[in-house]
């Protein structure tokens, strides 16, 4: 019996032994490839002289593609691009013709990707002359945002040659020549221009919309570095090291020469030009009473206005801070006339020419309601109907809580020919009981701009409870038609509710005007407050996260100002606060800040970052990154040093 137990035993073994050498599992199919590829070969080879041929060859160690290649290729000296394809491991470039005597240097940024897991070859270029003599002088730098920080990818970076400065004042002389050889920022905003000659330069960011490579229209984004450069080399010495795999420590360390192309920190501020050729760029008329302008770039003041056969007594014109655009209110005798002609006087200035007076006629029609197909059945009109086309209204403006250091606003629907501000009350609950307030309440038009606009301020107490009411015919609008009554209720915020934050700022220059905008987690302005004796106080803040950046103002009106290409004035600088700051309810807070204590490439937070480099979008994956089996631990890099520090050379602190 035992015989036939060990008999089946073995039997059972034998069995499952043969199914586990049956079964069939997947392979991991090695780590994941991370490295880009390289260039193994080039016909005609890289730097050749004397070139004639305009089909170029570039061989690479496996296969690729040639991603967005009519945006990111760049080809210097600046003109038609050629044709850019790739097939297999090959990349072809094909030029139409090519000049004499000249040097050629195709940039490829980025474009130029592994065709398996899309690594990306950076900062490749390939450069070959058509001539004896091959130019090898270059610059590098980066291009910021001048008010964001923001880096700006793909922005077009060139250099046209130096001349004395009655020529380059000559109708500012970017926008007749060309840039001569060009570089395109990576998604960190840096840029090279290769191939340059021994020489001076002026150095120009363009975002180059109509792809001539001149400064052509306003619109376009333009940064320009304010001193002639002049590129130059120098030796250096480079440490090289090898790593033992065994020990995981330094095996040996070669020292060797090697050339360093300068400048190589040029930073270059972006901005877009508040000068415009000034013309109105619409006008409508949306229903009888109101006339519609809107003009290409700000006023510096009303313009003024006519109505033909007629004249504008009794119109009333609301716009906005910047005057970019007018509503104008018509009286009825206006509102009645089926077209109305309207004259407007206004400066237009265009690049090269002195401003001057242009007078634009517009005609307005009134637009008619479309004739019902059908008769429909009438509608009876209620009394509400009946009174809201007798009468206007007013409406409060704001949110509840409301805030202790803002005044209250409300806005009439129509402009107010007449108001009786004795008829505005303002009541405070106290006791159970809402008493009348008789002193300390204020009511007047905040804006002359915006004239429909009401404020009532009075010094609110935290946690307080008012009662804004207006009387029946407290006003009249412009059409005769006088006001409903308004009531409505606020609740002042508590005082544990707000926080402060004080910035002690140092490193700006001693008298230098400056202010601090307070930012939200969007990167907007939510407060701002001047630099006083190096603080900068912002008082009933609601608690959360906040960013901030400084402007120094350079003419000191409390606004920022952006550059000018024309008189060559740079845009304001700025700075931001390198952290979020957090703050809780009923807390007084303070940070020290340093402007220049952190490189300006680095000061903006991340989190607030738009244009993020393709490092920190793939952080997170890296940090979650896996191998087909989990397993798997993650293999040694013999060639990584962990000590390295690794810094942008185009970082410098300023």
């Amino acid at each position: 019996m035992s015989r036939k137990i060990i008999g089946y035993i073995l039997t059972i073994a034998a069995g499952v032994l043969l199914c586990g050498c049956a079964n069939i599992g997947n392979p991991s199919g090695g780590p994941r490839d991370e490295d880009p590829p390289y260039l193994v070969a080039a016909n005609p080879p890289d730097g050749s002289r004397n070139v004639e041929r305009t089909s170029m060859t570039l061989t690479f160690n496996e296969l690729v593609n040639v991603k967005d290649a009519f945006n990111k290729v760049v080809v210097s000296p600046a003109g038609r691009p050629p044709r850019v394809t790739s097939l297999g491991k090959r990349v072809t470039v094909r030029f139409d013709s090519l000049k004499p005597n000249t040097t050629y240097t195709v940039d490829f940024a980025d474009a130029i990707e592994d065709n398996n897991e899309a690594n990306k070859l950076r900062n490749f270029a390939y450069t070959f002359s058509t001539g004896e003599t091959l130019d090898s002088l270059r610059i590098s730098g980066m291009v910021l945002g001048a008010r964001d920080l923001e880096p700006r990818p793909g922005i077009l970076v060139g250099v046209i040659p130096d001349m004395p400065p009655e020529k380059m004042k000559e109708d500012s002389i970017f926008t007749r020549i060309p840039l001569l050889r060009v570089g395109k920022a990576d998604d960190r905003g840096r840029f090279i221009i290769r191939g340059l000659a021994p020489g001076d330069y002026r150095v120009f960011a363009l975002k180059d919309n109509d792809a001539d490579f001149r400064y052509s229209a306003d619109t376009e984004e333009i940064g320009f570095y304010q001193l002639p450069v002049t590129p130059a080399t120098e030796s250096v010495t480079a440490f090289d090291t090898t790593w033992n795999i065994k020990t995981a420590s330094v095996d040996t360390v070669v020292e060797r020469l090697r050339t360093r192309y300068l400048p190589n920190d040029l930073l270059i501020r972006s901005f877009v030009s508040l000068k415009r050729t000034q013309y109105i760029s619409r006008y409508e008329r949306n229903d009888s009473n109101r006339l519609f302008l809107k003009f290409n770039a700000p006023l510096q003041a009303l313009p003024p206005m006519r109505i033909l056969g007629d004249d504008m007594s009794g119109t009333v014109t609301e716009t906005r801070a910047d005057l970019d655009s007018l509503n104008i209110w018509l009286p009825e005798r206006l509102a009645a006339r089926d077209s109305l002609f309207m004259a407007v006087d206004y400066i237009r200035s265009e690049r090269g020419k002195a401003p001057y007076m242009v007078t634009d006629t517009l005609k307005f029609i009134r637009k008619r309601l479309p004739v019902p197909k059908k008769k429909k059945k009438e509608r009876k009109i209620s009394a509400a109907d009946s009174l809201a086309r007798i009468t206007t209204t007013f409406r409060l403006l704001g949110e509840t809580p409301h805030e202790v250091w803002q005044p209250l606003e409300i806005e009439s629907a129509t402009p107010l020919a007449r108001l009786d501000t004795t008829a505005i009350h303002l009541s405070v609950y106290k006791d159970s009981v809402w008493r009348r307030l008789d002193k300390g309440v204020r009511v007047y038009v905040p804006d002359t701009l915006s004239p429909r606009r009401l404020a009532i301020d009075y010094a609110w107490d935290y946690g307080g409870k008012y009662r804004l009411e207006t009387d029946s015919l407290a006003g009249t609008d412009i059409y005769g038609r006088p006001t409903l009554p308004l009531e409505g209720e606020v609740t002042v915020r508590n005082a544990d509710q707000y926080c402060s934050l004080t910035f002690n700022v140092t490193g700006l220059e001693p008298g230098m005007p400056a202010f601090v905008e307070l930012l939200d987690t969007s990167d907007k302005v939510v407060r701002t407050s001047a630099v006083e004796q190096g603080r900068a106080f912002f008082p009933f803040l609601t608690a959360g996260k906040y960013y901030a950046r400084i402007i120094e103002d350079y003419n000191g009106n409390g606004v920022y100002d952006s550059g000018d290409f024309e008189t060559g004035r740079q845009p304001e600088t700025a700075y931001y606060y390198p952290k979020a700051v957090n703050i809780k309810k009923n807390w007084d807070k303070e940070e020290s800040w340093d402007v220049f204590a952190m490189a300006i490439d680095r000061q903006k937070p991340e989190a607030i970052l738009k244009n993020k480099p393709e490092a920190s979008k793939n952080r997170a994956r890296k940090k979650q990154k896996e191998y087909d089996s989990e397993e798997e631990e993650e293999p040694f890099d013999p060639t990584a040093n962990p000590f390295e520090e690794r810094r942008n050379p185009t970082r410098r602190n300023y």
